[in-house]
């Protein structure tokens, strides 16, 4: 007699063996807040071919429909991965003739073990389990445990990709992941074919125009926008319109909400000048998309000739200024908006800014930011990359128990970032952050940078790091040329403060104690909350014979750091292993650093 397997009403709750699929709908608090009727009548589609078609033919019951997701349980794992397969081909159906922007896309988790059943649920741990791999999984993705994959074929069920040991939350340790797909000669991911959302703004610069229409100086407004657009696009926090795509709106008379419409920009700067003689005023102004709010506006003067041959300071000005006024707006946003409802931009944004203020609530806050992003765009790389970089900067503070459960976590997101995008430099950097400034080991991560600067050649993060990692070694001259480097390629940086505390410790390194003391004093004027710009500043400053500062320096120190000693600095800073960590140790002793 053949045993009937199905899923049936029970009479009571029992112990099973039973595999069970979470499907979530992808950013759908955006979806119905843009389309609420359209997304709603999609979904009741979905749910209905899903009952009338797909679970009869794979076994498989509806244990709860919610308004974003569905809970299915089957008897084994072959169906029900096939069946994760079948909802696949139903997402596509019910996306046809849809916009890009409102297609519903579905990430699917999957787990199989001993669960307790009854008619209406399914209780037990592996029910949170299968839910927590749901978010690991990226828009159309599947990713399963190890007792799912252990029950497949590989070709023949499905293609599979090892995820390796992943953090889950409120799971207690790595837990091992796989990526699913249907079987074929397609790997399961190819990189770059998911549509993801931007996770930089976008800023359109129109050519500014001239008052008076006057021949000889109309260049000025074309040389202008140049500069800005070229200085714009170096910074890393924001997407640039070409030149050539915002030269036709200049002199145009379109609204802001037109010229964003047209080229997709979330921020327009423009501006009219007006020249006397070979003095220039600028008026400026930098305005949002929707609903075309102003969010900063000067007025500039400056020499219109050395604007023209590029001496003026007039376009950094604009670009600092610029540069700030996003970021705090973006920041403010995030701060004052509900997480499901910002874009990803302004999450990860928020998330930077509130890192790097590196008070205890704004930091524990920025972890919050990032992680949501994670979960919304797990096959993100960049979001995974500022996790690990939280962790360091957490373990640099001083605010944690076990520095090498930091470490842990940190190459971990450092791995889900290179899963995602094997070329993503800033993971890479992070990468050699970690086995630097945590595990102290510094040949491996001099390997990771060397690794992002052929990937770009223009980082400056890792040229800043790894003349980092030079200065913990006692190799000053080359410390310094490499963090020098790094504060050229980004003059505008909006976390400028930890670029001159890093070039701080190179100078130091280098015995030129007095930069160093230039360079901390000015990251200290930008954020008096790094404590690693406070040591840098108290050994320099000891070094020199300026013990009475030193000590002032200490005291502040030790206030935001009360548990610092040179035993536990020694142990912990990637410099402890050589005679720099030595001559900084002794010269923190000296200053009051208590042993």
């Amino acid at each position: 007699m053949v045993q009937d397997d199905r899923p049936s009403a029970l009479d009571g709750p029992e112990w099973v063996t039973r595999t069970l699929l979470f499907a979530d709908v992808v950013e759908s608090v955006r979806l119905m807040e843009e389309n609420e009727t359209g997304v709603v009548q999609r979904w009741r589609k979905f749910i209905g071919v899903v009952e009338k078609e797909v679970l009869p033919s794979h076994r498989g019951r509806l244990v709860k429909s919610l308004g974003d997701g569905l809970l299915l349980e089957f008897p084994v794992v072959p169906p029900a991965v096939k069946a994760a397969f079948a909802l696949q081909r139903v997402g596509q159906t019910i996306n046809d003739g849809v916009m890009p922007s409102q297609h519903i896309m579905l990430r699917m988790g999957m787990h199989s073990g001993h669960l307790i059943v009854d008619e209406h649920d399914v209780y037990g741990s592996g029910v949170n389990l299968a839910a927590r791999l749901t978010g690991l999984a990226g828009p159309g993705e599947i990713v399963v445990s190890a007792d799912v994959r252990d029950q497949l074929t590989p070709v023949l069920d499905a293609d599979i990709e090892d995820l390796g040991g992943c953090y889950l939350k409120h799971v207690q340790g790595p837990v091992r992941a796989y990526r699913v797909g249907p079987p074929g000669p397609r790997p399961v991911i190819e990189p770059g074919t998911m549509a993801m959302p931007q996770l930089r703004p976008t800023i359109a610069v129109i050519p500014f125009v001239e008052r008076a229409e006057r021949p000889d100086h109309h260049v000025v407004g074309e040389v202008l926008a140049d500069e800005v657009i070229a200085a714009l696009s170096r910074s890393s926090e924001l997407n640039v319109i070409s030149r050539l795509s915002t030269t036709v709106f200049r002199g145009r008379e379109v609204s802001v909400a037109e010229v964003s419409r047209y080229l997709t920009a979330n921020y327009v700067l423009s501006g009219a000048y007006r020249t006397v003689g070979s003095k220039l005023r600028l008026n400026v102004e930098l305005a949002t998309a929707e609903p075309g709010t102003v969010v900063w506006s000067d007025t500039i003067e400056g020499n219109a000739e050395a604007i023209v041959s590029g001496t003026d300071g007039i376009v950094d000005d604009i670009v600092t200024a610029v540069s700030m006024a996003i970021m705090s707006r973006e920041l403010q946003r995030a701060q004052t908006h509900p997480l499901p409802t910002l874009e990803s931009y302004t999450l990860l944004m928020g998330a930077i800014a509130l890192m790097h203020r590196l008070s205890r609530k704004d930091f524990d806050r920025s972890r919050e930011m990032l992680i949501a992003l994670t979960e919304r765009l797990p096959r993100q790389a960049v979001p995974w990359a500022w996790l690990a970089k939280w962790h360091v900067l957490r373990v640099q503070q001083g605010w944690m128990n076990d520095p090498l459960v930091d470490a842990q976590f940190a190459l971990d997101f450092c791995r889900r970032a290179l899963s995602a995008d094997p070329q993503c430099a800033l993971a890479l950097v992070m990468s050699g952050f970690v086995h630097t400034n945590l595990l102290k080991q510094l040949d491996t991560a001099e390997e990771q940078y060397d690794l992002a600067l052929r990937i770009n050649p223009n980082d400056g993060l890792a040229w800043l790091l790894k003349g980092t990692l030079h200065a913990f070694k006692g190799e000053g001259a080359i410390a310094v040329a490499h963090t020098e480097r790094s504060l050229k390629l980004s003059p505008l940086d909006p976390h400028r403060y930890f670029y001159d505390s890093l070039a701080a410790t190179a100078a130091l390194s280098a015995g030129q104690y007095q930069r160093a003391i230039d360079l901390a004093t000015a990251s200290l004027r930008a954020n008096r909350t790094h404590t690693s710009t406070f040591r840098a500043l108290a050994i320099s400053q000891w070094q020199l014979g300026l013990h009475d500062d030193a000590r002032r320096t200490v005291s502040e120190l030790l206030r935001l750091e009360p548990s610092l000693t040179v035993t536990r600095y020694r142990k912990h800073h990637p410099s402890g292993g050589y005679e720099t960590g030595k001559i900084w140790s002794s010269a923190l002793e000296g200053a009051g650093v208590p042993l």
